[in-house]
């Protein structure tokens, strides 16, 4: 086993041969969105995310769903083409899976990856000189979350939800270009939580990472439907474990830092690189039109700090 429980990392990596490893994650959970086929199309982008944050390719999946005994075939149907036509886009293909009888429907999927075992991102092993980069913009649950209660349209949602059915396999495949010393992707644990994980070297020592807060890109309508309090549970639950482990300035508006405690889905892949290679990065990234934000850096310290710049 080269990645297990240790460092909470995105998935198992097990070494199969000197050139490859496999990646074996799992992710499921109750609908986010109305729409049957858009709910299975999230849910598989969200579960192939924790193989792209590990710079792996994915192979293959299996569905994991739960369904109320009176839904209709239809929109069975719907959400699990939803699923198979997103992996096949990662590179993969849905190869079976089991249901069970459940109240609230539920899916999600196991998935299948490679990669070279001396090419495995780690969400630690970021350096003193890195720049922390974000390739999505925050603020998934808060507007799904908005959406469940009306007080969001779907046509406000619409970027929201262009966002969340976004792979992150184009913005892994302009990362390998380049060094990552770590990566993750942006799910449950909010942006917070996984810069928390991802504060230590490759030796498992604590390191600083400062975030600037101003520099975070946020989806339209999550600053204001934080104000209204549409959080997630998630929220709190990160907040409370997180909240005196983390330095936040007094001066940063309470209705972000919930936001950046929030839980995501599908976000975006979050990585320390090297500063110097900032030009190189630009570069690929604008050929292809993709977008990322630098939001933060790897400094002398320990610890995380949330600063306004």
């Amino acid at each position: 086993m080269l990645v297990g429980f240790e460092t909470f990392d995105d998935a198992a990596v097990y070494k199969i041969t000197d050139d490859i490893a496999l990646i074996l994650t799992i992710d499921f959970f109750p609908p986010i969105v109305d729409d049957p086929y858009q709910f299975g199309a999230i849910a598989a982008v969200n579960a192939v995310s924790d193989v792209f944050a590990m710079g792996g390719e994915v192979i293959m999946a299996t569905n994991l769903a739960s369904f109320p005994a009176n839904i209709e075939t239809e929109v069975i149907g719907q959400i699990l083409q939803g699923g198979a036509d997103k992996i096949y886009e990662a590179g993969g293909i849905v190869v079976g899976g089991h249901s069970t009888r459940d109240k609230e429907p539920k899916y999600g999927l196991s998935v299948l990856g490679k990669v070279n075992p001396n090419k495995i991102w780690r969400n630690i092993g970021a350096e003193i000189g890195d720049v922390i980069i974000l390739t999505k913009p925050l603020g998934t649950g808060v507007i799904t979350t908005s959406l469940k209660g009306d007080m969001l349209s779907t046509e406000d949602a619409k970027e929201t939800l262009e966002s969340m059915l976004k792979l992150n396999r184009s913005a892994k495949e302009l990362l390998e270009q380049v060094t990552v010393h770590s990566a993750t992707d942006i799910t449950g644990f909010g942006l917070l939580g996984h810069i928390y994980e991802m504060a230590k070297n490759k030796n498992g020592e604590n390191i600083q990472i400062t975030i600037e807060a101003n520099e975070i890109p946020l989806l339209p309508y999550a600053l204001e439907q934080s104000k209204l309090g549409m959080l997630t549970a998630g929220c709190w639950v990160n907040r409370d474990f997180l909240e005196d482990k983390i330095n936040i300035d007094e001066n940063i508006p309470e209705d972000l830092i919930d936001l950046l405690f929030d839980s995501e889905t599908s976000g975006g892949l979050l990585v320390s690189i090297p500063a110097d290679e900032l030009t190189e990065i630009e570069n690929l990234f604008n050929i292809v039109n993709e977008k990322y934000w630098i939001i933060g850096y790897v400094e002398e310290g320990k610890g995380v700090s949330v600063i306004n710049s």
